[in-house]
């Protein structure tokens, strides 16, 4: 059988079709995400917009939609993506393609992420809906602000945000160990407050 692992930063090997929460490190998980481009790539500015970058955004406006989010939902959207960081982020589009084994590898992933952190290994349905639904605003503004999309075209695809969930939110493109810094730092706030 071909090698299925992948050898961390951290000196951990992680399995990737047998993923076990003993081989997860937040910092590997920081440091994936901060150099994962969404968009592939095609977005404006002198940084690609990463998905550690998309993720804070995400657990930013997932805690301004819902006033009852704890710190251990919040920690979920802040996660809701963290298996990209070692499979890497595919538009939509393209996950379709690739069909069922994608999302079983995404499910398996996340699974060991979440009992690694104290979450559940499955993510509830309603609390899961409600970080879709923060995730299409982030992908809105993404859209918006930094892919070339017009604001026509953004509602058609990601529907028409609530201004007063995005007041004051703006994408500024950072280097990725900015991204890296801050997302570990709302990882270890929210895991301090569970």
């Amino acid at each position: 059988m071909a090698r299925a692992w992948q050898r961390m930063l951290s000196g951990r090997r992680l399995d990737l079709l047998d993923p076990t929460p003993v081989d997860i490190e937040i910092e590997d998980i920081a440091h994936g995400l901060a150099f994962v481009a969404r968009w592939n790539g095609q977005t404006h500015g002198d940084f690609a917009y990463s998905v550690a970058e998309h993720s804070l955004l995400v657990e930013d406006i997932y805690r301004r939609m819902y006033k009852s989010a704890t710190p251990k939902t919040r920690l979920t959207a802040l996660l809701h993506d963290a298996p990209e960081y070692v499979i890497g982020d595919m538009i939509s589009p393209v996950k379709a393609a690739v069909g069922p084994g994608y999302g079983q590898l995404d499910d398996r992933l996340t699974a060991a992420i979440h009992i690694r952190f104290g979450l559940p290994a499955e993510t509830p349905k309603r609390l899961k809906a409600q970080i879709k639904k923060a995730d299409k605003i982030s992908a809105w503004m993404e859209a918006t602000q930094i892919a070339g999309f017009s604001v026509a075209e953004a509602n058609k695809l990601f529907g028409v945000p609530d201004p007063d969930v995005i007041d004051g939110l703006t994408i500024d493109l950072r280097p990725p160990v900015e991204v890296r810094t801050d997302f570990t730092r709302r990882h270890a706030a929210l895991l301090a407050q569970i």
